[in-house]
């Protein structure tokens, strides 16, 4: 009977997170042609690093890199996205929900977002997709600047809209 009750809070909580992650994926798909500028040699989209702060917090490190690799996919098939789209998105979305599951501190979370695709991220980039899934060589420091910025700008709204979110009982 235990595992019973188990089992069904289980699948009401996988729904759950199915769904936090449907309509998260969906504000980055439909945020992203309105909020991407170049910066450098980037197209950057702090949308997507909102999206990764969100879901770190809501939903966990694995889900926000499914989240994360969603968006991606969705956004270079629409072509309003680049594979750097990937490691840009995907890094930091784990590293905030790490940081976020092991602190509970969303600025935790944040910063782990900004580490993960501002300084971890451009270095995957340069060296092995740029090179090897682009065909371009893209030098380490021109990428910096251009993630930083987008991962700043995105987990700073990240962490201002989890605060109006909790100031409004939305979410814990």
């Amino acid at each position: 009977m235990l595992q019973e009750v188990e089992t069904k809070k289980r699948g009401t909580t996988d729904t759950r997170k199915v769904a936090y992650a449907v309509v998260l994926v969906a504000i980055g798909v439909a945020l992203a042609p309105y909020t991407s500028f170049p910066i450098g040699i980037a197209k950057v989209t702090p949308t997507q690093h909102f999206v990764n702060v969100l879901a770190a917090v809501l939903l966990g490190p694995w889900w926000a890199v499914v989240t994360a690799t969603v968006i991606g996919v969705i956004r270079n098939v629409l072509g309003v996205g680049t594979l750097l789209a990937f490691p840009g998105g995907m890094i930091g979305a784990f590293l905030a929900g790490l940081l976020y599951r092991h602190t509970r501190n969303v600025y935790a979370g944040a910063g782990g977002e900004v580490v993960g695709t501002g300084f971890i991220a451009p270095v995957v980039s340069a060296f092995l997709v740029a090179p090897f899934l682009m065909g371009k060589i893209i030098p380490l420091f021109a990428l910096v600047p251009s993630f930083l910025a987008s991962t700043i700008a995105g987990a700073a709204l990240g962490i201002l809209a989890l605060n109006l979110l909790k100031r409004a009982d939305i979410v814990d």
